[in-house]
């Protein structure tokens, strides 16, 4: 019986060419599947933050991310599991927008999703819900079994720890203090 469960590793790292596929060789070699991977730069002007999440074995995700520690250009590398985390996914909805009037029940499942309208045209209507996988993917079933989903995207995790800082910013400040002590 294996213990995988959902990790998120959190990566910090200047902008550089090439990186993310160095990063995804390392999960690879190891059999990982990403399940999601989003980039954005960091709170840290120049720094870029990757929130990627596999399913692993703790031993192994030990093991992923060291080995992405080591590389060169990155500057720090972390995984977490979801309690030390808070976090979103967004997804887009396209419906038609004859059936989603017909359909009636519109506000009502806009309220109980927490949901928004962003786009209504004649032709098709766009929604948008934030939130955890299981509250897109609900809604996301709702309205293909009422009136169906002409086209349905999910984003990758974003994520940030519960921490009152981020990790990079407590280990930059360390090297700071060293470096002013010299």
């Amino acid at each position: 019986m294996t213990n995988r469960k959902l990790y998120t590793v959190i990566i910090f790292s200047e902008n550089t060419v090439g990186l993310l596929n160095q990063i995804t060789i390392i999960f690879t070699r190891r059999k990982l599947n990403i399940e999601t991977l989003s980039v954005s730069p960091s709170a840290i002007p120049g720094i870029h933050k990757f929130t990627i999440t596999t399913f692993a074995e703790e031993d192994t995700i030990d093991r992923v991310v060291k080995q992405i520690d080591k590389r060169v250009d990155i500057l720090k590398a972390y995984y977490n599991t979801d309690e030390d985390l808070v976090y979103q996914e967004i997804a887009l909805y396209k419906l038609s927008t004859d059936l989603f009037i017909k359909m009636g029940t519109v506000e009502t499942l806009i309220r109980k999703y927490n949901a928004r309208i962003i786009e209504m045209n004649e032709v098709c209507v766009v929604i948008e819900k934030s939130g955890h996988y299981d509250e897109t993917q609900a809604l996301f079933k709702e309205l293909s079994d009422s009136i169906g989903v002409l086209q349905f995207i999910r984003s990758g995790r974003v994520a940030i720890t519960k921490s009152r800082v981020e990790r990079l910013s407590d280990m930059l400040a360390d090297i700071e203090r060293k470096l002013a002590d010299n």
